[in-house]
């Protein structure tokens, strides 16, 4: 049962970088198989889909549906062309500002708020908008690890390793996680000049786009207030975030109707969601709980131990390359959740303190994610998006940027983190 897993996850990964097109349809066909198989109990299904993010998804693209039908998208692009001489540091600004909102918003959130001023900067100047959306959901992904707040797997980590708040800014008298991914970040902005360095196409000023309704511009930050204070709150659902967003949207659809006295924005902003994106997303959660399982995830932690040989050093490296590995192919969510107890295990075999171990696992599992395509939630986000606009891009495409990122950034959080905790 344990090789029929891994050969049906191995065709199944083959097929998603193959054909981009039928991603969604690849995946669910994969999670059919995984549970007629029996690899995957059918009293499991449900429990291996994270609903928490399939709603925040499904919420956040109702609110940008809404929030670009009032122009302020548009502003917030002639607000950045008026500032930037050209187009490569209109990229790298609309990429700091990303990041920037990630470690307080969800990633996959962030990238739905930030890729429409991206695509309204290229239509205004007649280029291609396919590397700033990129360079927009790498940032976002990188920055989702700097606060408990900015991923679910940093809100995975939270309430694994009891850590507040405040704790990813200082903890134990250490600087903290966040102070870790900025130095990433600094490291791969510099990444993203080299890249985009023949960029060079003058930006010209237009007249700025007037916002006539600035009611889902209020939605969106009250969605980022909303989720920093569920971070605080006890005993709050698993799903708590996916609610709130799902709930604004339903209010922002609801005062739309009353004061237009139609229902066409609304209907429009329910058709924007891109359910090809959250099928897609729900088919691999049910193929990650099937090799998870299959106990497949298990038997490759097990392997991290002994390789190691109990050196400190070499299980922290195993850990956080293997994650960046693992990560860019495998949805980093349900494996963060995996590997969590793992270290944990491991921490107390060798009698250490385990919080090296968890950020280690946290940097590695989430900048992986950005190597590849499918590795980050924001990534298909971004893709559709994409494809949405008319453009399909290759994984080789999205490498070209999201790997030299992806290095730059997990080597400097790695070297960083053995500095101040080993």
């Amino acid at each position: 049962m344990k090789t029929l897993a891994v050969i049906i996850f191995l065709l199944t990964y083959i097929l998603l970088i193959a054909l981009p097109n039928y991603r969604a349809y690849i995946a669910l066909l994969s999670a059919l198989i995984f549970v007629f198989t029996g690899i995957l109990p059918m009293n499991k299904v449900f429990s291996t889909v994270d609903w928490n993010v399939i709603l925040m998804i499904a919420g956040t693209m109702g609110i940008v549906s809404l929030f670009i039908e009032s122009k302020m998208p548009a502003l917030l692009a002639d607000i950045i062309l008026e500032k930037m001489p050209n187009v490569k540091w209109a990229i790298i600004s609309l990429s700091l500002f990303a990041g920037i909102i990630s470690a307080f918003v969800d990633n996959v959130a962030t990238v739905l708020m930030v890729a429409p001023v991206a695509l309204d900067i290229a239509k205004k100047l007649k280029i291609s908008p396919v590397n700033s959306i990129i360079a927009i959901a790498v940032a976002s992904n990188l920055q989702g690890a700097a606060t408990l707040v900015g991923d679910t797997t940093s809100i995975l980590l939270g309430g694994f390793a009891n850590l507040n708040f405040l704790d990813f800014f200082f903890f134990k008298g250490k600087p903290g996680l966040f102070w870790v991914v900025q130095a990433g970040a600094l490291a791969s902005t510099f990444v993203l000049m080299y890249l985009f360095r023949g960029e060079k196409q003058p930006i010209n000023k237009t007249e700025r786009t007037k916002v006539h309704d600035y009611f889902p511009s209020f939605l969106l930050i009250l969605m980022i207030v909303l989720l920093i204070v569920a971070s605080f709150l006890p005993n709050m659902p698993s799903t708590i975030n996916g609610i709130i967003c799902v709930a604004l949207f339903i209010v922002g659809i609801v005062k739309d109707i009353f004061t237009r006295k139609n229902t066409t924005v609304a209907l429009n902003a329910v058709k924007e969601i891109d359910y090809f994106t959250i099928l897609l997303l729900t088919g691999l959660f049910i193929v990650i709980g099937g090799i998870t399982e299959a106990g497949v995830i298990n038997d490759i932690s097990k392997l991290f131990v002994k390789l190691s040989k109990d050196n400190l050093f070499v299980i922290y490296t195993l850990i956080v390359w293997a994650s960046v590995l693992f990560s860019a192919f495998i949805d980093n969510i349900p494996y963060v959740a995996t590997m969590l107890p793992v270290t944990a295990s491991i921490a107390s075999l060798l009698n250490i303190d385990p919080y090296i171990l968890y950020f280690g696992l946290l940097t590695g599992a989430t900048l992986g994610g950005n190597m590849t395509p499918i590795g980050a939630s924001a990534n298909i986000a971004a893709l559709g998006i994409l494809r949405k606009d008319g453009y399909e891009v290759s994984a080789k495409q999205f490498m070209k940027i999201g790997v030299p990122f992806t290095l730059a950034a997990v080597t400097v959080g790695y070297v960083m983190i053995w500095l101040i905790w080993a």
